[in-house]
């Protein structure tokens, strides 16, 4: 990179770190896209960041649709990129943004997969048994259901985020972002079950720390390791197919949306920063009000 690239670079990382308080992965997926563009510009002979325009801006997009990348991947690209310039605007470096003319790639929305009610009784039916391991995946799947928090947000757990008497748990998000989420009586008891017959068995000789669950070694069970033990899950229900990091959270949102709850308790619970995350999971409910329509009317 050149110096004066290089100054700005690192500038808006530090912002995005500091001001922003993103987190690493979001970081590096900023840092990630910056780099690639800078890349392009230096093919291009246009390593002089004050001299980049709409038309060169263009003729990236180009390149990426010739790469034949997917519209989402597209879109991430350019808001990274709109960000970067727009902070070294702000910050008075540059005069002008050259993608603020451009516009985010329309796709299709997909509509997030879930269990129906039927399908959550066959995994937690698969997580009957009263060995550790067993006990711990059922407090993992009725607090995922009954909370709708993220897989991440779930392996950072400790001990002391719940209040046991208020059925409530205390969940950090992203960006840092504190939030109190309510769960039932179903996780509850599956929660205390597994701290007082199963946590200290898995515990062993492992380093104390005060995580929730813990994998077969003691150590706190990682976000992917979550992943791991859903897919074990699943494999042994009679259910098919694999469970993405994010299932139970949308079968969490679309089971309170089609029970009545109103979307900005479903935005609070999930911890979205904007409604329109949470609006997705409309497509879902209107699907099952169709549904449950053309199954029960006469003149359907």
């Amino acid at each position: 990179m050149s110096k004066l690239f290089e100054k700005y670079f690192q500038s808006f990382i530090e912002y995005l770190q500091i001001e922003k308080n993103y987190s690493v992965y979001t970081v590096d997926q900023y840092r990630y896209d910056i780099e690639e563009f800078y890349k392009f510009i230096v093919e291009q002979s246009l390593e002089n960041i004050q001299e980049i325009e709409y038309l060169d801006v263009r003729l990236y997009l180009t390149a990426l649709h010739e790469r034949q990348m997917a519209r989402a991947s597209i879109a991430r690209k350019i808001s990274s990129l709109r960000s970067f310039f727009r902070y070294l605007v702000r910050e008075k470096y540059l005069s002008e943004n050259p993608f603020s003319l451009v516009q985010q790639p329309k796709g299709a929305k997909k509509i997030p997969s879930f269990f129906y009610e039927e399908e959550m009784k066959e995994l937690f039916a698969a997580c009957e048994g009263d060995e550790p391991l067993t006990v711990r995946n059922k407090a993992l799947i009725e607090l995922l259901y009954a909370t709708g928090i993220r897989v991440s947000e779930c392996a950072s757990i400790k001990l002391m985020d719940i209040e046991f008497e208020l059925s409530v748990l205390l969940v950090k998000g992203k960006g840092n972002k504190e939030r109190y989420v309510p769960f039932g009586i179903y996780a509850l008891e599956a929660i205390e079950t597994y701290i007082a017959e199963a946590r200290s068995k898995l515990l062993k000789s492992a380093e104390e720390h005060s995580y929730l669950f813990l994998n077969h070694r003691g150590r706190p069970l990682t976000a992917r390791g979550i992943h791991h033990v859903l897919n074990k899950v699943i494999e042994k229900a009679t259910l098919t197919g694999k469970i993405h990091p994010h299932m139970l959270r949308h079968t969490f949102a679309t089971h309170l949306l089609n029970n009545g709850a109103d979307m900005r308790t479903v935005q609070e619970l999930l911890g979205h920063a904007h409604l329109s995350s949470t609006q997705i999971y409309t497509h879902v409910t209107k699907e099952h009000l169709r549904n449950t329509y053309l199954t029960h009317h006469p003149r359907a």
